[in-house]
């Protein structure tokens, strides 16, 4: 089973998943969102179709599937799982020196530049990026290797968190059951992917303007 196929069929392959391990598909589910976001080396793992996925299945009686229980442990894994990448992204800034493959990745004056960016927006930073695929990633680890202060960055993570599971679980209840919707899932996972994607390539393109004024 691809990664690509997981994403696009995931409502296929999460019903087969609660037929096969019932009640441990809270745990599957966490983990799926935990990792996501708590280890900077899977930013490709499905988070806003997945919590979307689960979410219209809860709708369903059928499958099993208790909404505020999905809820309660996307909010845990997703805070989780900030955390821990801020942690690892914090321990970076202090151990990472010795690690050439941490140098490589977000060098001296990197870091100079996240801290400064992260004092003036890191908040809003922190809560944007969750509902930017691959971004959100990225954000508590650079947070956290820009020494962003912690009291902040946990106040912004959970406030994230919140937000992020939030729209998509209500998305998921309310609209996931819908017929049409349920003929064309993959092509509502994929309109996901790209409304998320739509705000990086604003700013892409903001920056490709101002480059060729600047010329």
């Amino acid at each position: 089973m691809g990664i690509i196929d997981f994403i696009l069929h995931i409502d296929h392959h999460l019903i087969a998943i609660v037929n096969q391990f019932g009640n441990w598909t809270y745990l599957i589910l966490f983990l799926i969102v935990f990792i996501e976001t708590g280890l900077v080396v899977f930013p490709f793992l499905p988070g806003d179709s997945l919590i979307f996925a689960a979410t219209a299945m809860a709708a369903n009686p059928a499958y099993q599937l208790h909404f505020w229980t999905c809820w309660l442990i996307f909010v845990a894994a997703a805070i989780l799982g900030d955390t821990i990448n801020y942690e690892i992204g914090n321990w970076s800034a202090h151990a990472g020196q010795k690690h050439t493959w941490f140098n490589k990745l977000i060098d001296e004056k990197k870091r100079v530049a996240a801290e400064k960016f992260f004092e003036r927006h890191g908040g809003k930073t922190i809560v944007i990026g969750r509902f930017i695929p691959f971004i959100r990633t990225f954000v508590p680890f650079v947070s956290g290797a820009s020494k962003m202060h912690y009291r902040t960055f946990i106040l912004y993570n959970v406030i994230g968190g919140l937000a992020w599971v939030s729209l998509f679980a209500a998305i998921g209840y309310f609209f996931g059951n819908i017929p049409i919707v349920q003929q064309h899932f993959s092509l509502i996972v994929i309109a996901i992917i790209l409304v998320s994607v739509v705000p990086i390539m604003i700013v892409w393109l903001k920056k490709k303007i101002t480059l060729k004024k600047e010329l």
